[in-house]
């Protein structure tokens, strides 16, 4: 746990949840928030030195921060973090739903466990998350923001990702019945999709994302995380007041080359993982 330097200030901070966030998108994230003026609540799954070492940046921005576990196989328990974190905050203004998880395995060779797991973190967890920050912004009475943080494949297939797509589809689609369903209590809710974003996910850690080739993407190499952290922090923000039920595509162009980047293959290695 990280002290904020102005207590005063703190007080009548906005609060964010951010899943995930002891490296990559939820890192950037969690930091990107502080530097707009919000406390932080973080969760992490198995990296609690990486969580801790979020909270230290949180803090140097001024801001304080709040660490907690977050296991989103053990549901729907796992969920009751977020009221957790919460309480510790004294409020939650802000979720934003980036715990993840992927299979690099042929469909016909998925079983019932990994299948189960990657709906559960995927899917399931934010849908049970959501469920905790909203009811939470309704008492709170002053409205609020879920962000959900889906993929490229929330839109397109990926050979050897069929669980980890149905989920990130199924999220897209949660994300607008949620739009729909918590707009009369002034909470917007948004999906973020990236692309190929270098983090540990990605086996990326530390990449200088311009040093990087991908003739792929229009724009020529993989993102940066804290160019999705600065698309969520929008949708988090007052000037994304009239946006919702929205998917922001942040991937270099790379959804948009569909039967472009078909037509220039050239060999048969998008069949395998």
């Amino acid at each position: 746990m990280t002290a904020p330097t102005d207590p005063a200030a703190s007080a009548a901070a906005k609060v964010a949840i951010v899943t995930g966030a002891d490296s990559g998108i939820g890192r950037a994230t969690a930091v990107r928030l502080a530097e707009a003026g919000m406390d932080v609540g973080i969760t992490w799954h198995s990296d609690e030195e990486g969580a801790e070492r979020t909270a230290e940046e949180v803090g140097r921005h001024g801001r304080r921060a709040e660490v907690a576990q977050m296991d989103l196989t053990r549901l729907p328990d796992a969920a009751r973090v977020v009221d957790d974190l919460a309480e510790r905050l004294g409020r939650v203004d802000v979720l934003v739903n980036n715990a993840g998880t992927g299979t690099a395995t042929p469909y016909l060779d998925l079983g019932h466990e990994d299948v189960r797991r990657v709906l559960d973190v995927d899917l399931v967890g934010p849908f049970l998350c959501g469920q905790h920050a909203a009811r939470r912004m309704i008492r709170q009475g002053d409205g609020g923001r879920i962000v959900n943080v889906t993929s490229v494949h929330e839109h397109q297939p990926r050979v050897g990702a069929a669980p980890y797509c149905a989920a990130k589809g199924g999220l897209g689609l949660l994300t607008q019945v949620m739009a729909l369903e918590l707009a009369e209590h002034g909470i917007t809710v948004n999906s973020v999709a990236p692309g190929e974003i270098a983090t540990p996910m990605t086996g990326q850690e530390d990449t200088d994302v311009h040093e990087e080739s991908r003739p792929g993407i229009p724009l020529g190499r993989p993102g940066d995380a804290r160019e999705i952290a600065a698309v969520i922090a929008f949708l988090a923000g007052p000037d994304s007041s009239y946006v919702t039920g929205a998917s922001w595509v942040a991937d270099g162009g790379m959804v948009r080359m569909g039967p472009q980047a078909g037509s220039h293959l050239r060999s048969d290695e998008w069949r395998r993982p």
